[in-house]
């Protein structure tokens, strides 16, 4: 259990007191409980935030966040329904929203295949909890009717845009469309290789990636994307060591010392790739994607995943538990995720230019 973990769990374990404070009658009880909706919403930010830039991802946590975020908001819509705050109705459709995603979810890793969180799905989620605040704030407040109404009307609308979204992206899993493969994935499957094209496009950078046991996929998610030409300059698949020393300039040293499965090397890889390619920003991915090549050391599922740009390079470690596939998935969402937070670091700057 760690840190990320435990805040996803903090959502669950608040539901009842929030019930109570809803229910029962008191002084500021309303205050009270959407002061704790609140606080407790934050936590949502905060977990995976944390769980990647401490590289602390597990399965665990994969699982219980977005579990958390559906029983955190419909246990209160619930009270408030009771209590004649909120339509049912409201209630039923953002139910049958969740529980036709976990279906599909459930599909999709059943195929091997990981269904990523959409940007739409977040905006949603936020929507959903910035109406339940003011839904509650209103019984206190009657002048926040009106603002409670339309946060909520927003939120069923984004509810079900986001719910076909995600429907129409896996269409294949109800038999609509041709399968696609299970080693590749689409653009219309990974919306963070669309999210990151977009910034990389807008912010006029460029990319270049060095791959070791994802062997070729983030590259491939990146240039699923129409226009990619415009921003990804090239890649290396770095499998064998004399190909990280030979195209890549990792030094021999820190194979020897450290093994091909290491943050330094993932660093070197990186940083190996920007100078090649000359690009604003470059990414690395280096593990042992198993099933077998682990130890007690290293285990299966371990990966190193780095990012270059003139900011300097990080390097953050992954311990997946998935089988192969899974794994080098992960993998490639995790350096997609990194690749989108660096892009946007430089965006912000004001003197940013393209390297």
């Amino acid at each position: 259990m760690n840190l990320p973990n435990a805040l996803t769990l903090s959502r669950l374990a608040v539901i009842p007191v929030l019930m109570v404070l809803l229910l029962v009658r008191f002084d500021g009880h309303d205050q009270l409980a959407a002061a704790l909706f609140i606080l407790f919403s934050l936590t949502d930010t905060a977990d995976g935030q944390i769980a990647r830039r401490r590289g602390t991802v597990t399965d665990l946590g994969k699982f219980l966040d977005p579990l958390a975020d559906k029983i955190f908001v419909l246990s209160v819509l619930v009270v408030l329904v009771q209590e004649g705050l909120v339509a049912g109705w409201v209630v039923v459709v953002i139910l049958a929203r969740e529980m036709m995603i976990t279906l599909l979810r459930s599909i999709a890793a059943s195929q091997g295949r990981v269904i990523a969180a959409a940007p739409l799905g977040k905006t949603k989620t936020i929507l959903q909890m910035g109406a339940v605040a003011f839904l509650i704030l209103q019984r206190p407040y009657p002048e926040l009717v009106p603002l409670a109404a339309v946060t909520l009307a927003f939120a069923v609308l984004l509810t079900v845009i986001s719910g076909a979204d995600y429907i129409w992206r896996m269409r294949h899993l109800i038999g609509i469309g041709e399968r696609p493969s299970p080693r590749a994935s689409s653009a219309e499957s990974d919306p963070l290789a669309r999210e990151l094209g977009g910034l990389l496009s807008r912010s006029e950078l460029t990319v270049a990636v060095a791959e070791s046991c994802t062997g070729g996929l983030v590259g491939a998610l990146i240039t699923d994307q129409p226009g990619s030409s415009s921003y990804f300059l090239g890649g290396v698949i770095a499998y064998a060591d004399e190909v990280k020393r030979d195209q890549l300039s990792v030094n021999a040293t820190l194979l020897t010392r450290h093994g091909a499965v290491s943050r330094e090397v993932a660093l070197a890889m990186a940083e190996g790739a920007r100078s090649r390619f000359s690009t604003a920003i470059s990414a690395s991915i280096t593990g042992i994607a198993g099933p077998d090549g682990g130890s007690d050391e290293k285990p299966v599922g371990l990966t190193f995943i780095a990012v270059a740009s003139d900011r300097g390079s990080r390097c953050e470690e992954f311990r997946f538990t998935g089988d192969r596939w899974g794994n080098r998935r992960q993998a490639a969402a995790e350096a997609l995720r990194l690749l989108i937070e660096e892009a946007e670091a430089i965006a912000r700057r004001p003197e940013q230019r393209p390297a």
